[in-house]
């Protein structure tokens, strides 16, 4: 049977089924026309990333480009990858990555690369850039395990930065509403005055036409929860008209989900800028029954012509600070203004009492975990990094203090948040958000590698399983999704959602992304006990024509650049509109 018209059918249905984004042009493919291409993948079963039926074909690549698919492509060839037996599909994109200083550190990006992940998307609340002389000194003296120098101070510049230094996987960037406001406002409790919001709204269109794809913002961690409706529907305003969306870790996900996902809705109507959910959840026990009603919310505006996607990582723990236990009023001012606050007697009594009080007020991950699910995995001090691994529970035990004031004095004896894995959700959640179509998928972490520096600190699985996990449990084991579905989800939705150019689907023309798996071995062996596991199951991963990974080895080859959103102004057709309807939104 031929298996093609039904594909084409496939992808036709899936174009349609997305809301109304501009087609944009398809470069030509590099290289002289009649030149060999430099790699064919033959004999595996392609996934195109549409969703449509898998075909047995080859896939001739020449350059960065893909330049032929089909049963048997015609033409001399440098090189051969056999894909016998295996999946080949587009690159994965991680939706939500904090490879910011991990690939600094190590270009490799390992945990992710090693699951086939391609690029890394980050720009959750904060980004690195745009910043400030006092930003950059305030950065330089809280780094953690990975010391840095700051040898930026757009966003642009750091991206190009990652770029030039050598990285495996290509990256992007969102540009954070914290760290914007922050560059205006500083990190105290304030309103932003109409000239200084006009400030913060410049910044977002400099950081758009340098290449951002939108702004993010985190609404849970001060200074970014400061920021009331009003400012951040200005600040999505100008991302519309720049051709990003918004896209927002919410003001709440457990007492209060309901109400932050009608504010998220609320910004993006009044805004125009499409948005998307940075790790959907329902957090909390008590929360746990208010995932249909969130869906509904979502596809309720979906359905009235709104674009509202989301994204999660495939865990029922995630993984933050402790300044998620605690109340934004005492973190005012930023770190060391909290620390001092801490150290004063009145002041910790206040905040004790707010941590064991189910508050309406802000997002206690704390009281949603429990003490004996709020599990140490991130020290800056020494001598603290002998508590990694065990629970806030038993550290108080140990001490002979309550778990709040053992929470405290490890922040004030770290000079941190100090990182933890909070247990917040239920597995049934976690499988009907699976099942979404309107569902991506970001790991929250960075790409590390169990080597170095990485080995200061523990971490969460989802660094090293978040897409493995996907494939193995939700697909091979649990049939949740089927195989076709689960690739779309990784490639072509959040590339169509992000607006980029010629990636997330196998297609002549487009950048040669390319991932090669088993899809009956591929797994994640990483565990809350042993996180720093890689992936199994994933044999080749190109990137842009460069092969990053061979036969489950990384190669070393810089093969990773910086994909930037529609207004960069490096595109023939860059540059910020008047609204976000002159994009198509």
């Amino acid at each position: 049977m031929n298996l093609r018209p039904l594909i084409a059918l496939a992808a036709s249905l899936f174009l349609l089924s997305c809301s109304a984004l501009p087609e944009l042009p398809t470069l030509p493919a590099q290289g002289a026309k009649g030149a060999p291409f430099d790699i064919v993948i033959r004999n595996g079963l392609i996934h195109d990333g549409t969703g449509g039926a898998p075909y047995r074909g080859e896939v001739a690549i020449r350059g960065d480009r893909i330049v032929a698919m089909g049963a048997k492509v015609k033409g001399p060839r440098l090189s051969e990858i056999d894909a016998r037996g295996q999946a080949v599909a587009p690159g994965f994109i991680n939706m939500l990555s904090w490879a910011t200083d991990s690939l600094i550190a190590d270009g490799r990006g390992l945990s992710d690369l090693k699951q086939g992940v391609t690029l890394e998307v980050m720009g959750e609340g904060s980004s690195m850039g745009p910043w400030n002389a006092e930003m950059k000194r305030l950065e330089r003296g809280r780094q953690g395990d990975i010391r840095y120098d700051i040898a930026w101070t757009t966003l642009g510049e750091y991206l190009a930065h990652l770029e030039k230094s050598g990285i495996n996987p290509n990256v992007a960037s969102f540009v954070g509403a914290e760290t914007v406001r922050t560059h205006v406002l500083g990190e105290g409790d304030d309103q932003p005055g109409e000239a200084q919001l006009q400030r913060m709204r410049a910044l977002v269109v400099q950081a758009m036409e340098e290449g951002a794809l939108g702004v993010g913002s985190s609404l849970i961690y001060a200074p970014g929860s400061y920021a009331e409706t009003r400012e951040l529907t200005a600040l999505a305003t100008e991302a519309g008209r720049c051709g990003g969306i918004y896209i927002s870790h919410m003001r709440s996900e457990g007492n209060r989900l309901l109400e932050a996902i009608d504010e998220l809705i609320d910004i993006s109507r009044l805004s125009g800028a499409p948005a998307e959910i940075w790790h959907l959840k329902a957090a909390g026990k008590q929360n746990w029954g208010k995932l249909d009603a969130a869906i509904a919310k979502i596809e309720a505006a979906r359905a009235g012509g709104q674009r509202i996607t989301a994204n999660m990582y495939t865990y029922t723990a995630g993984s933050t600070g402790l300044d998620a236990a605690m109340p934004p009023w005492v973190q005012a001012g930023g770190r060391e203004a909290w620390i001092k606050r801490l150290k004063d007697p009145q002041i910790r009594r206040e905040v004790i009492a707010e941590m064991r009080t189910d508050s309406p007020v802000f997002e206690n991950l704390y009281r949603f975990a429990g003490a004996e699910g709020t599990l140490l995995v991130g020290f800056q001090n020494p001598k603290l990094k002998p508590l990694t691994g065990k629970t806030l529970a038993q550290v108080a035990a140990e001490r002979k203090v309550s778990p709040e004031d053992a929470a405290i004095d490890l922040v004030i004896e770290d000079g941190s948040r100090v990182q933890v894995v909070y247990f917040l959700m239920s597995e049934d959640n976690v499988r009907k958000q699976v099942a979404l179509p309107w569902m991506s998928f970001g790991s929250d972490a960075g790409a590390q590698a169990p080597e170095g520096v990485f080995l200061q600190s523990s971490t969460h699985p989802r660094a090293y399983g978040n897409f493995a996990r996907l494939l193995g449990k939700y697909v091979r084991e649990e049939k949740v999704i089927t195989l076709p579905e689960a690739i779309r989800r990784m490639t072509s939705l959040p590339a169509h959602n992000l607006g980029l150019r010629e990636r997330g689907m196998l297609k002549p023309g487009y950048y040669a992304d390319v991932v090669i798996f088993d899809p009956a071995s591929v797994s994640d062996p990483a565990t809350y006990q042993s996180p720093k596991q890689f992936a199994t199951g994933v044999s080749w991963v190109l990137v842009n024509g460069g092969v990053a990974l061979k036969n489950g080895q990384p190669t070393g080859q810089a093969t990773g650049r910086v994909v930037r959103g529609r207004a960069w102004k490096g595109w023939p057709d860059g540059g910020c509109r008047a609204s976000a309807k002159d994009w198509g939104w």
